[in-house]
């Protein structure tokens, strides 16, 4: 069942393989925010795997292209899995019931935690140099990732715009899994997502034919090329 603030692609729903790659992702999203072209919105990319997404966004609806660094907050024998994620400014949200699950001690979560943090803000001001973040309170914002599994990460900056008094929160991803996505639902005011899937398995990737490690170096050169 999903929220009404929630649109999805019925003919892609639980289907794999839908996009070429995250640009293809990227336009066909474009086509269900049309209603936002050439408005006060702004597009905010989740780095690394949402910049490829939300430049193409923002290039077909002419709206301004940043990021909003978040990153998962690593369980301690995997660079893959997390508990919890963290945003550039420090405002975290941890899964206590993995905490509590996997027997993660106060030690573990706080250096976990840190080497989180380090790295968001890392790419903060790498990434953004001195440029001033724009006032989230003056706009509609649409936060863009490539794809939520459990997630952490998007709920994470779900909190930090609302510290932010941001005044309007729009969801874009090409892919979710249904149950995370009607949880993320009921935190923002819309959701839009092409393809929605259910199951006990689910990899975000599943939903490319192509899918490979988006770089630093090519995350500043969208940049650069969106808001040149």
């Amino acid at each position: 069942m999903h929220s009404e603030n929630t649109r999805i692609l019925k003919e892609l729903e639980n289907k794999r393989q839908v996009f070429r790659d995250r640009a293809h992702a990227g336009e066909i999203l474009a086509g269900m925010l049309a209603e936002y072209q050439k408005s006060d919105a702004i597009v905010l990319a989740i780095p690394a795997g949402g910049v490829p997404v939300a430049s193409v966004i923002a290039t077909q609806l002419d709206l301004y292209l940043d990021i909003f660094p978040v990153s998962k907050i690593l369980y301690p024998w995997t660079t893959e899995s997390g508990f919890g994620a963290v945003a550039y400014d420090g405002t975290k949200w941890i899964n206590e019931t993995a905490v509590r699950h996997y027997n993660l001690d106060k030690d573990a979560v706080h250096k976990a935690t840190a080497v989180a943090l380090d790295k968001v803000e890392r790419r903060f001001r790498s990434l953004r140099g001195t440029r001033p973040f724009p006032l989230l309170s003056e706009h509609k914002v649409i936060l863009v990732d490539d794809g939520i599994a459990a997630g952490s990460t998007v709920r994470t900056a779900i909190l930090t715009m609302r510290k932010q008094q941001c005044s309007e929160i729009i969801i874009a991803t090409p892919t979710a899994h249904d149950t995370s996505l009607v949880e993320i639902a009921q935190l923002v005011d819309k959701v839009y997502c092409a393809n929605l899937r259910s199951g006990w398995s689910f990899a975000v990737a599943d939903a490319y034919r192509s899918w490979t490690d988006v770089s630093e170096d090519e995350v500043m050169r969208i940049l650069n090329k969106n808001n040149k």
